[in-house]
């Protein structure tokens, strides 16, 4: 006589309830936290282009220095935002307006073809 197995898919007890997992909902609430905290930094970056024309010349003149300061940036974001990749940061914080695209369509406008 055998025993009887019951499979349930991953995530999910038996009668449907979810299967809790310490610390992995933490971990989902800090990522979403910390992607947030991402995206407040690149749109504070670009309202502070859109209103003060010393940091846009700076963010024109050498975006590396420029940038400094936000440390709490990934290189990956400042360099979207040094070279002003529209579509990539426009997935990480959405569709910008004229206001906070001001920087990004500058730097587009530099580009020599």
């Amino acid at each position: 006589m055998g025993t009887e197995i019951g499979i349930t898919r991953p995530g999910k007890r038996a009668g449907g309830e979810e299967r809790r997992v310490p610390g992995v909902k933490v971990a989902r609430e800090e990522k979403v936290e910390k992607g947030l905290r991402h995206r407040e930094a690149v749109l504070t970056v670009l309202a502070r282009a859109a209103d003060d024309d010393q940091f846009l010349a700076q963010l024109a003149e050498n975006p590396a220095e420029a940038l400094e300061e936000y440390y709490t940036l990934t290189p990956e974001e400042k360099a979207a935002l040094a070279s002003g990749d529209l579509k990539k940061i426009e997935s990480w914080v959405g569709k910008l307006d004229q206001r906070l695209a001001k920087w990004l369509w500058c730097r587009l406008s530099q580009e020599k073809w």
